[in-house]
This record gives C-alpha cells, structure tokens and sequence, in this order.
C-alpha cells in the first residue's frame, strides 16, 4: 500500500467532535468552507493528499455537527454542498488500489456513523470512489443479501444505511440486472433509489424505459422527493434524442429553478439558449400566474412593455414600483412615468406593505421628473387629476393626492 505523505491538516482542530454547540451553524459553515478551499488547494499539487484530506474531512463531519440545530436546513445544504464539490477530488485521486481500499473502509463506516445522513453525496457515488472494478465488487456484495433480505419484508419497514452505497457499487460493476431485481423487491419507490435503477437502464441503451421510470415519479398530485432532479434527468433524455421542444414544455419550464422570478428566468435561459428569452419569460408568466410578481424580472430583462403589463396587475408592490420609476427617469422616462402612475394607483387602492403618504410624495416626483423629460406635465397632471377624482379606498392617500395635485396645478399652470 502506498504510503500518504503526512500533512497537518489546519481544519482538523476545527473540526474536532463536540467542537459546535446547538448555535453553531454559522461558524460550522464558516469551517467548511475553510476546510475545502484547503483541500483544493492541496489539489493542485498533490491530488492524493488532497483526497485523504477529504476522508479526513467527511470523518469529522458528524462526530463535529451532532449538537447543532440543522432545523433550518442550512448546515445541510452547505454540507451537501461542501461534498459534491469535494467527491470529484477523490474519484479522480490517482491511488493505488490499497490505497483506495483504505479510504473505502473508513468512508463506509463513516456512513454508518452518520446520524442524519450528511454523507449521502459521497454514498450516491461510492461506487465511482471505488474505482477499481475489485472494490465495486468487495461493496457491492457486502450487504446484499441484508439488503435484499430487509426490502422483501413488506410488514416492516427496514431501513439499511448501506443500501444507497451498494446500489452506486452495483451500478458502476456493470451489474444492472442485479441492480434493477434488488429494487424491484422495494415497496416504495423514491428517487433517492430509483435513479440508480433508470441510470442502470440508461447505460444499457433503454432511454425510453429510463425515461419512463424516471417521469412516473412525477405523477402524483404531490411533488415527489428529488423532483428538481428527476426533471432534469428526463429532460437530458429527450433532449439528447432531438425531443427539445417536448424537454422544454414537459419538464424543463415547469422545474425553473431560483429564489426570485428572476432567478427563475435566468435559470431557463441558461439552460435553453437557443430559446427567444422573451418568450421564456411570457411562457413563466402564463405558467404560474401572479402577473404583479413578474415586475422586476420583465424591468431588468428590459422587456419593457411586459413589465408595464405587470406593474398593472394588483399584485405589483407599490414600493418595487416607485423604485423602478426613481430608476429610469433618466434612461427611460415615458417607462417611469407610466409606473409612477401605476404605483399612485396601487396606493390609493390601499395595497403596498407598511405604506405611507410619503410614498405617494415620492412617486410623484418621480412622475414629475420624468415627464419633464419627455415634455408631458401637463398629461402627467391630467392623470393625476383623474386619480384624484375617483378617490380611492385608503383616504389618506387620496388626501395626500389632492393637496399634492393642488401644489403641482399651481405650479404647472398654463404648461402644455
């Protein structure tokens, strides 16, 4: 077995059990972060090293994070995070075969170790940790017959912590008929287990069935566990078969993923490029509805017309509204206009969080501003005046409006 060359590791104190109280999440992302950037940068001059590092690394995630309150899920995501960045840094490690042997039987126990599943990533792919077909099969076998023995037993429900890491093994050995006979045993069927089974039948050149396997999971009424996921695999499928429209309307429009509108636009527009954004985004909005959500994203795609579309929909914030207006009154300032004037609209009609008449004021000077730009004050006025005549249900806004529009008549007086 060849020997690692010894490294003083400076996450390893870091790390240490107990080291996180049930506070600690912040500061234990912090030392994951500390703790791959390291790595990587061993990496670069020593690819085994680095990958011992990581077995060091996961052996210490548990034992370090067992106090911690991951109720918010952040400390879980980060660790997941921190692996898939990390697991291809030890696949592509060039050990020896004892070398490898070694990180596989700490890593396995580790595994089972593991108190809330944080090592699921380096278990999805232990069978490509393995490397050498003789590991796969050492793996693979181990806990088979457990396995096979604890999912045929339908009265009860056996949970074997090993089973994702045999499955990666059975799948990476080439043993699909196995694979696929194992799972067919299982009662439920979750795509935490069930990918294994549609990459097995994809590897064997039946991209329908693995297509089908895959999207009968996303039959339900609810969505299932992984569906992000499952969509992408069926939309890589389809669109590797030419199916590129099919991809799109199934499972890739659908499965847009982000934290705002935005995010989701940008999403799909990276992923279908050869796609007009501007229908991307028409084909989201006729989607999911909720016109008014879709201000910010059409304004910043400088679809223009689109986000004044929005900005008239009751769902538009009044203050996302004011904003935009306050943004374009030099480089777009008919489009700040007619915003500011959507945005005194949704304030007379009382909506907007935690409004105030200021915000009327300053929408105004907005409106304004702007159509001094374009030479229509006196248009800017008119509708203001409108507003102003068919009051509104929030009287202090309208109250605003009408003293508001009684300064601007006087000052505006005979413009055109």
């Amino acid at each position: 077995m060849a020997r690692v060359p010894s490294h003083k590791w400076a996450f390893k104190p870091g790390m240490r059990a107990g080291a996180f109280g049930w506070r600690g999440s912040a500061k234990a992302v912090e030392r994951l972060k500390a703790a791959s950037s390291e790595i990587r940068a061993v990496n670069r001059a020593d690819p085994v090293l680095a990958a011992e590092g990581v077995v060091a690394l996961a052996e210490r995630i548990w034992p370090a994070f067992e106090h911690i309150d991951t109720s918010s899920g952040s400390l879980g995501g980060a660790v997941g995070r921190t692996l898939a960045d990390l697991v291809p840094v030890l696949i592509a490690a060039p050990a020896d075969e004892p070398t490898r042997a070694g990180w596989l039987e700490r890593l396995r126990q580790t595994i089972l170790d593991d108190g809330v599943d944080y090592l699921a990533p380096i278990a999805d792919r232990f069978g490509e940790i393995a490397a050498y077909p003789a590991l796969m099969t050492l793996h693979a076998d181990r806990d088979l017959d457990l396995i096979r023995a604890a999912w045929s037993d339908w009265e009860h429900f056996s949970h074997v912590t090993t089973a994702t890491l045999t499955l990666s093994c059975l799948l990476e050995a080439g043993r699909h008929d196995e694979l696929l006979a194992l799972l067919a045993v299982k009662k439920s069927r979750l795509w935490f287990d069930e990918k294994f089974a549609a990459k097995a039948l994809l590897r064997q050149g039946q991209e329908d069935a693995a297509l089908a396997r895959a999207a009968s999971l996303l039959e339900s009424d609810r969505q299932p566990w992984g569906c992000h996921e499952i969509s992408r695999f069926c939309e890589a499928i389809l669109m590797r078969q030419g199916r590129g429209d099919e991809a799109y309307r199934r499972f890739g429009l659908p499965t847009a993923a982000g934290n705002t509108w935005l995010a989701m636009w940008r999403d799909l527009v990276k992923r279908y490029p050869d796609r007009d954004a501007r229908t991307l985004l028409e084909d989201l909005i006729a989607l999911h509805g909720r016109r008014g959500k879709w201000f910010a994203a059409a304004k910043t795609a400088r679809y223009l017309d689109i986000a004044l579309d929005c900005a008239a929909d009751d769902e538009a914030a009044p203050a996302t509204l004011i904003r935009a207006a306050r943004d374009f009154v030099v480089k777009e300032p008919a489009f700040a206009a007619e915003v500011a004037l959507h945005a005194i609209r949704h304030l007379l009609a009382g909506r907007g969080y935690e409004a105030s008449p200021l915000d009327i004021d300053e929408a105004i000077t907005h409106l304004m501003a702007a159509s001094r730009r374009i030479n229509a004050t006196a248009w800017a006025v008119d509708q203001l005046s409108r507003l102003a005549s068919r009051g509104g249900r929030d009287d202090l806004m309208a109250k605003r409006l009408r003293l508001k529009l009684g300064e601007l008549q006087g000052v505006y007086a005979g413009e055109d």
